[in-house]
């Protein structure tokens, strides 16, 4: 008697609850740097490696987690990611150095790599393939709102108890997750193990790892130590464009590569992967520019940045199954343009923002991305994947989930580099008119110092704090300038993906299904 299949429900839980502490675990240490710091005597620069290391390693891991799966079985594979993530964690949460923290915080990243493409891929199988649109919704709750829960969850645990417990949380979470999958994961038949005897592709493996590690690397630390100007960052990059180009050449020759990038020859999981990374470029950067925005210019709090930010998590977990269960009916290129332009709205909305607006205003913005960004991911992973024969989806989920990540990374590095030269710029502008020539200065200075002579010591102070109070204005007034015109760089790349997207093929639907996928 054939072994009954475990419930679709019970696979998603299986892989979800993993898969979901691990996206967290990319920015649920961003708030408690400073904590960090504190606790372990570390300098500023230093202390920025904990999240460095963590994302070098998993970058890494992703992409040949298709080889692991088959080296090792996915089910073996996932169970040892999952126990060396949780070991990792608990030892993150007992570290009483840095250099401890951040060895232990690469272990993680090695351990966490490979859950987002074997839940993918896991996910894709384990629905029926008209139900796969819902499934990637359920994966987009988990890879779409865990960088925004991140920070939040992150806060209030830092606020509320110790930095160590935002590492500590995950022990009882990865035991959990370790039954789970023991219990309700198997490997199907047609999945491809190694034989004995068949080649590793070691050659492939070590210029993945030193190119993308080094690449990681670059986009994490660019911009605060000025790009090229730093020698390391100058040969980290030729170091990472050597290996990569080299990792290229030899993959597309070798006869078992450790990632298989033959598949780039279906157009549309080739296009599906460009629209991901340009994408996620577009929407990480927002995610990052928004909060900034509020705090550093508006002088919002920390909990009234979450105000603006959350109910737009509330409203892309109402809309992602919706979204999914749509993609059974209508063509998912349709919905893929909307979310597009939706995208592209919201964020034309934000580059429209003035240090006057109030707070409704930039919950608004932010609820238009989120319904953008639903109607972007899931028929968009849908898209990608449609035509992978089932065989070949932990290579395919790896890769796409590579480059999903890649794009949020350069997205991040992108906008702070274009955020701080658009200031730059818009300043030197600005300054020209701070002259006493100009009588819109003047008019204003001569106002302030009266306003200011009888609260100072003297009408020389007061023209001084009035030339003062002016520049530190300008100086706001720039920054604001600049963040809108990064709003606006954002948008017209999702409007450019809008138009690009069409070149993937219409989508096979219901009983349309190829024969390999069922």
């Amino acid at each position: 008697m054939a072994e009954q299949a475990p419930n679709k429900w019970l696979i998603t839980l299986a892989v979800m609850v993993p898969t979901l502490i691990e996206i967290l675990d990319t920015s649920i240490a961003n708030v408690a740097l400073g904590h960090i710091q504190g606790s372990l005597s570390a300098g500023q620069d230093e202390v920025t490696w904990v999240l460095t290391s963590y994302l070098v390693s998993n970058a890494i891991v992703i992409p040949i987690s298709g080889f692991l799966s088959k080296l090792l079985g996915r089910r073996n594979y996932l169970l040892w990611s999952v126990t060396v993530f949780t070991i990792a964690s608990m030892c993150c949460g007992l570290a009483t150095n840095l250099g401890m923290l951040v060895f232990f915080r690469i272990i993680q990243g090695i351990g966490g790599g490979g859950l987002q493409p074997m839940s993918q891929a896991i996910l894709l199988e384990a629905y029926p393939p008209k139900e796969r649109g819902l499934a990637m919704a359920i994966f987009a709750m988990g890879a779409v709102l865990g960088p925004i829960l991140g920070p939040l969850l992150g806060g209030y645990i830092t606020d509320n108890y110790s930095w160590r417990w935002i590492f500590n949380i995950n022990v009882p979470v990865g035991i959990l997750a370790m039954a789970l999958i023991w219990f309700y994961i198997k490997d199907p038949d047609y999945l491809e193990r190694r034989k004995a005897g068949d080649a590793v592709d070691y050659l492939g493996l070590a210029l993945l790892s030193l190119g993308l590690g080094c690449l990681q690397i670059v986009l994490d630390k660019g911009q605060q130590d000025d790009w090229f100007s730093a020698d390391y960052i100058l040969t980290l990059s030729v170091i990472a464009g050597v290996c990569l180009s080299a990792f290229l050449i030899w993959e597309l020759r070798c006869k078992h590569p450790v990632v298989d990038l033959k598949v780039f020859a279906d157009r549309t999981f080739a296009m599906g992967n460009i629209v991901m990374f340009f994408g996620f470029f577009a929407f990480f950067g927002s995610i990052v520019l928004l909060p900034l925005y509020l705090q550093n210019l508006m002088g919002y709090t920390a909990f009234l940045s979450g105000v603006v930010l959350g109910p737009g998590g509330l409203i892309m977990l109402a809309i992602l199954p919706i979204v999914g269960k749509a993609t059974t009916k209508i063509d998912a290129r349709i919905l893929l343009c909307i979310g597009l332009c939706i995208s592209a709205y919201s964020l034309f909305r934000m580059a429209g923002f003035s240090l006057d607006i109030d707070i409704g205003t930039a919950i608004a913005a932010r609820n238009v991305q989120a319904i953008g960004i639903a109607f972007f991911f899931v028929p968009l992973s849908y898209l990608t994947m449609a035509f992978i024969p089932r065989e070949g989806m932990n290579n395919a989920s790896a890769v796409f989930n590579l480059l999903r990540n890649l794009g949020g990374s350069f997205g991040v590095a992108f906008v702070t580099t274009l955020l701080a030269r658009r200031a730059q710029f818009h300043q030197a502008r600005l300054i020209e008119n701070l002259t006493p020539y100009d009588l819109s200065y003047q008019s204003a200075k001569e106002r302030l110092t009266a306003y200011l002579a009888p609260k100072v010591l003297g009408l020389y102070d007061a023209s001084q704090t009035a030339s003062g109070a002016l520049y530190k204005l300008l100086l706001k007034q720039a920054n604001a300038m600049a963040f809108c015109d990064v709003f606006h760089a954002q948008g017209q790349l999702f409007l450019g993906l809008a138009v690009l997207m069409w070149i993937m093929k219409k989508p096979p639907m219901g009983s349309k299904m190829p024969e390999g996928m069922h």
